[in-house]
């Protein structure tokens, strides 16, 4: 027969084997599909349910049957981890450890699944305000599989405690290629400096300062604090470098320093040129927050008039409603009578609607406040607030 023709009765024949094949296949899977529905609870369903609707008091109540049905087994296990977590979220802490305690007395649970009902128990224990107990157990964990992540809360724990020379330590222990947490341990070391200042030990916040540097060469802190102890050793020309500096790193930091930056200079008896180098960077940088500082430096050195012109002129440079409120202020003694007290009244408006729009922002999660932070005490992330009030 010619070969050509085998070509076309071959597959021809083989059709029907392959259709039994997967006939059988789909037969063995939907079997093994079913038995294994069969075996979960319709309890679980109804917990899974429940979740869905938001109802975690039903969904608590219906895993709960399912854990003690099925004491002992693997889906139990899996189940209490969850339950445990769930309690949790919910506030109750109480049931959360008592849930993970449980787990860990089964001679069972060895290896991974002890390291991670370990974990749970460690975020059980801190968010009952046991810090003691949690740094424990994650102190314990450091070295397992769980380790990294043991890491990372250690690091928040010691962030909330203050306890920044063992944040360092823990940051410096997971810093890898991907994430250096160099701008996290830079802040730490400022965090030190801070409290070295605070207790007039300068060399020890110099050593601070420096090795925040050395870690992220673009702190604006760390030139801040560096600033402020040269002004408390008096040495002001060395504050001027080190405020200046921060022009290279982030100018928008300047308006945090500018009235240090003119109050070293007029210790050296050179004011007017402070005041000029203010005028200078906001001239440079209009969104820079420093024209209430340069009226006011303005107005001892030059005088009512010439300080109201030259604020006048920097708030159109860059108009917003802390430069209309000024402004309004500075034109009230030029006004006619008649509409003084209608301006007065307008002043007072936008005064009170800058208070509550202007305000700073943390650029990762948008948490809004009246007070600057370097810690950002809604999303932990550090140096994200704005430096300058914004419109929100």
């Amino acid at each position: 027969m010619d070969t050509a023709v085998w070509w076309w009765i071959v597959p021809v024949c083989l059709l029907p084997v392959f259709f039994a094949m997967g006939w059988f296949a789909a037969r063995v899977d939907m079997k093994t599909v079913l038995k294994q529905a069969k075996t979960v609870p319709s309890d679980f369903y109804a917990g899974v349910d429940a979740l869905v609707d938001k109802n975690t008091d039903v969904a608590v109540r219906a895993f709960g049957d399912v854990v003690a049905k099925q004491e002992g087994s693997i889906e139990s296990y899996e189940l209490a981890v969850s339950m445990g977590k769930l309690y949790r979220n919910r506030g109750e802490n109480d049931k959360a450890i008592a849930m993970h305690q449980k787990l860990l007395e089964s001679p069972d649970l060895i290896g991974e699944k002890r390291q991670r009902v370990l974990y749970e128990l460690g975020q059980d224990f801190q968010n009952a305000g046991l810090v003691d107990r949690a740094e424990q157990i994650f102190q314990d964990l450091k070295e397992g599989n769980a380790g990294k992540l043991a890491r990372e809360v250690l690091l928040n724990i010691y962030q909330q405690d203050r306890d920044w020379e063992q944040a360092i330590a823990i940051a410096q222990e997971l810093s890898h290629d991907a994430q250096t947490y160099q701008f996290e341990i830079a802040q730490f070391y400022c965090e030190l400096a801070q409290a070295s200042l605070f207790r007039s030990q300068f060399e020890q916040a110099k050593s601070h300062i420096q090795k925040a540097l050395d870690y992220n060469r673009k702190c604006t802190r760390a030139n801040m604090l560096r600033g402020d102890v040269a002004m408390a050793e008096n040495r002001f020309q060395d504050a001027i470098e080190a405020y200046s500096a921060i022009e290279q790193q982030n100018h928008a930091y300047l308006s945090m320093v500018g009235e240090k930056i003119f109050d070293a200079y007029h210790a050296q008896g050179q004011a007017e040129q402070g005041l000029n180098v203010l005028i200078g960077y906001i001239r440079t940088f209009p969104q820079l927050d420093l024209i209430d500082v340069i009226y006011e430096k303005a107005l001892i050195l030059r005088g009512e008039s010439e300080a109201a012109s030259l604020a006048a002129d920097l708030v159109r440079v860059n108009p917003d409603l802390r430069g209309a409120y000024r402004l309004l202020g500075l034109q009230l003694s030029t006004l006619d009578p008649a509409w003084r007290a209608d301006v007065d009244m307008m002043r007072g408006v936008v005064g009170r609607y800058a208070r509550k729009a202007l305000m700073y922002r943390c650029r990762h999660c948008h948490f809004k406040s009246q007070v600057f932070f370097w810690h950002c005490p809604a999303c932990n992330k550090w140096e994200t607030f704005t430096p300058n009030k914004i419109e929100v």
